[in-house]
């Protein structure tokens, strides 16, 4: 029994070890985010918190050469899906030979993003109500994030979701027929919205 107690005692005692380092990181990641450049780019995604900032930071960087294209992002993060085509079958799956963190990390906002963006949760339900699955539902949504914020980091600007459902309306998106503009020029969700998009695919 006391050989018990110390080992829980020392595990206690690592596990606060642990706590400590953690709380410090976090602390020194907040100070890094809030003095690097891009800080306001990403914290103006909806969804974008303390912990996917810094994520999405790191994802795409500061060096705008990096990717020729948003294809390029969606491919290196593993959001993009593999299509496999043998005679005259296709197939179609997701991405396995990948960095894993970094796919996580569009799939967690992506997720993260359907409670605060109305699009986005639009979007995402005209997924599940076509019967799809909830991780490639959200992987589509993150492959479409992936265009808008490579988009926004190319050309150094903030995300703006009015201006992005005003892209929308212009392009003649089937989700912009879930929202009604307001008198301040604003688009917000109207009742019936699930209605819509059970119609569409």
């Amino acid at each position: 029994m006391e050989g018990e107690s110390r080992k829980a005692q020392a595990l206690v005692r690592v596990i606060a070890a642990l706590r400590d380092s953690i709380v410090e990181y976090d602390r020194r990641i907040a100070e890094v985010v809030a003095e690097h450049p891009e800080a306001s780019l990403f914290s103006s995604l909806p969804g974008a918190g303390p912990a996917l900032v810094p994520r999405l930071i790191v994802a795409f960087g500061t060096i705008r050469d990096r990717f020729e294209s948003a294809e390029d992002v969606q491919r290196i993060s593993g959001i993009a899906a593999v299509t496999e085509r043998s005679g005259n079958s296709v197939q179609v799956h997701m991405r396995v030979a990948c960095p894993k963190f970094l796919r996580q990390t569009f799939h967690e906002f992506a997720a993260h993003s359907i409670a605060q963006s109305e699009w986005a949760k639009v979007f995402y339900t005209v997924r599940r109500e076509n019967r799809q699955k909830y991780h490639p539902a959200v992987r589509a949504l993150a492959y479409r994030w992936i265009r808008i914020i490579y988009r926004c980091w190319k050309d150094r600007r903030p995300y703006d979701e009015q201006l992005h459902m005003r892209s929308l309306q212009r392009r003649g998106s089937p989700l912009i027929g879930a929202f009604a503009p307001t008198t301040e020029g604003e688009w917000k969700l109207v009742a019936g919205f699930s209605k819509f998009s059970a119609k569409t695919s």
